[in-house]
């Protein structure tokens, strides 16, 4: 098991250190390009401006660390949890967090851009100023996340689930993706677009 108090700009790029245990570890600005970090416990660690790009982590838990900052660019991260995690300004962009855990999750800011974000929970995240164009949001849960300013263009967002979400001040958000979401009356849609028929959504059809 590798651990430590302050690793603070460790090298461990290409390094295998799944299973392995940072729980509360010190290691800002570290360097962990395409290491292998599957199931590996990094609660409550200081990974501010941590690089992960090309990083493979299926499992791994990020909880409540702090990832302001930190590249996930390339990452596979996909049933990891980043529950209460601290990642404004994060890059997330091209990589994969399917079925991750993102509630509670401070991600303003970041840029999720063009990745796998599909069947991950939202629930109570901070979303506000993201940008999610051209993301796969297909059965995620954003019915308590704000919102505020996130950019939407081009996402994919089938069966994603709205809730009481306010979109209001989204962009790029159009008519065709809000038809293949599942709202419910709650739902704030911004100007000019109009809730479906099919709202709300059966049971069957959110379920994972």
């Amino acid at each position: 098991m590798l651990n430590g108090d302050n690793m603070a700009g460790a090298v461990l790029s290409g390094a295998a250190l799944g299973a392995s245990d940072f729980a509360n570890a010190g290691l800002a600005g570290a360097r962990l390009i395409g290491a292998e970090i599957s199931r590996t416990r990094f609660d409550g660690a200081n990974l501010m401006k941590a690089d992960f790009s090309k990083a493979t982590g299926w499992r791994t838990s990020f909880a409540g660390a702090n990832l302001q900052g930190a590249n996930f660019t390339l990452a596979d991260m996909s049933r990891t949890n980043f529950a209460k995690a601290l990642l404004t300004g994060a890059s997330l962009s091209k990589s994969e967090f399917n079925r991750s855990d993102f509630s509670g999750a401070d991600l303003s800011g970041a840029d999720l851009s063009k990745s796998e974000l599909a069947r991950i929970s939202f629930q109570n995240a901070k979303l506000s100023g993201a940008n999610m164009s051209y993301s796969n949001l297909s059965r995620s849960d954003l019915g308590t996340a704000d919102l505020k300013g996130v950019n939407l263009t081009g996402s994919y967002l089938f069966l994603t689930r709205l809730g009481a979400a306010d979109l209001t001040t989204t962009t790029g958000l159009t008519q065709n993706q809000i038809e293949i979401a599942c709202g419910t009356s709650q739902t704030k849609l911004p100007s000019g677009l109009t809730r479906p028929a099919s709202w709300p959504c059966s049971g069957s059809e959110t379920e994972d």
